[in-house]
């Protein structure tokens, strides 16, 4: 993928010219990842508005760095901020943002002290999220790759089902899911599995626990795969024993809720909007309370990234943009339902990367 990042340094670096700046000091490692491909827990990036880049990383990487990105020069230093803003100032350059949203004030100051040793007439200043922007609208290399975490989420989910029954913990659910993923090539979970039955339904991020699924319990499981440094996310409501009428009607609603989400997910619609597409089907049928989050959000390096879809959210939707529709009713004391889906938004329509049967399943 050299070239692609390239590509991706080369568009990043027009945003910092745009914003007047002469460089940016990326050092969210995520993002570090997504414009070089090294996968590192200490590096960091200067991208000159014009002029090549220059990536910092210590010794336990240097190895690395030299297969994964070696177009790039590299300086081997525990310091990766710090010594990058000291050649920021040797090379004159003015203005430098950084990534506000990441750099404490503790290292702000040291970013400063540099600067001042350097005794160079350099500014650090904030420059927003210009790479998590980037990263919004994905490549088809990375929806390839969100595309097989999807297919391994659906195979694991497969494969535990005949394992989903009365007697069974929430916690022995959610370790199965999570071997199951592992076993046919994750490299490990994309998150914390949640498996929440019967009454601990009502609670949307439940931490599967010691207690049996039974007999007329609603179980509501969400997790996903991460391959490839990509994040899958899906969430299916299973019955187990015939559902009384008022669980069929709760997950029906649901599902009517997130087809209507999906079905307003198209290229140039509000992201508020969208939310309220699946918001205003469970508000109409008198549960608008017990839906209490928002109705998406990007997945790919993050399984939490922009954009995000609730009802106080701006922004507007792209091609290719891989995001979640997760409509839930949580019904306190009782259970609840919330069924999701990872898909890409297209021009022709939603291209559905998890398509496990959105039919209610009884167990």
């Amino acid at each position: 993928m050299g070239e692609t990042h390239i590509a991706r340094r080369r568009r990043l670096a027009a945003l910092v010219a745009e914003r007047g700046a002469a460089a940016l000091l990326v050092t969210r490692l995520v993002n570090v990842r997504y414009l070089t491909g090294l996968d590192s827990s200490r590096a960091a990036l200067l991208v000159p508005a014009d002029g090549p880049a220059l990536l910092a990383t210590d010794g336990r990487y240097a190895g690395m760095a030299a297969q994964v990105c070696p177009e790039l020069p590299v300086i081997v230093d525990r310091q990766v901020a710090g010594v990058l803003v000291a050649r920021a100032a040797e090379d004159g350059h003015g203005r430098v943002g950084f990534e506000a949203h990441d750099v404490t004030v503790e290292q702000h100051t040291a970013l400063l002290d540099e600067i001042r040793l350097e005794n160079r007439g350099v500014e650090l200043t904030p420059l927003g999220h210009l790479a998590e922007e980037l990263r919004m609208v994905k490549d088809e290399e990375e929806i390839a790759l969100l595309r097989e975490a999807c297919a391994v989420t659906d195979r694991a989910f497969a494969a535990v089902l005949p394992e989903i029954r009365a007697g069974v913990t929430e916690r022995a659910v959610a370790v199965a899911l999570e071997r199951a993923m592992v076993d046919l090539g994750a490299e490990r979970p994309a998150f914390e599995s949640i498996v929440a039955s019967g009454p601990n339904g009502a609670v949307p991020h439940h931490h599967p626990g010691g207690r049996e699924l039974q007999r007329g319990d609603l179980v509501t499981m969400d997790f996903g795969a991460l391959y490839g440094g990509y994040h899958a996310d899906m969430t299916r409501t299973v019955a187990i024993g015939e559902p009384a009428g008022w669980q069929r009607d709760l997950y029906d609603l649901v599902h009517r809720a997130q087809r209507a989400g999906l079905a307003a997910a198209v290229p140039g619609a509000e992201t508020k909007a969208v939310d309220a597409a699946a918001r205003d089907v469970i508000k109409d049928a008198g549960h608008g309370e017990a839906f209490s989050h928002g109705l998406g959000h990007g997945v790919g390096l993050e399984i939490h990234e922009a954009p995000l879809m609730g009802y106080d959210k701006t922004g507007k939707l792209t091609d290719r943009v891989p995001i979640t529709a997760e409509p839930g009713v949580y019904l306190t004391g009782r259970g609840g339902v919330r069924i999701e889906d990872t898909f890409v938004v297209r021009a022709d329509g939603p291209e559905l990367l998890t398509t496990t049967t959105k039919d209610l399943l009884v167990l």
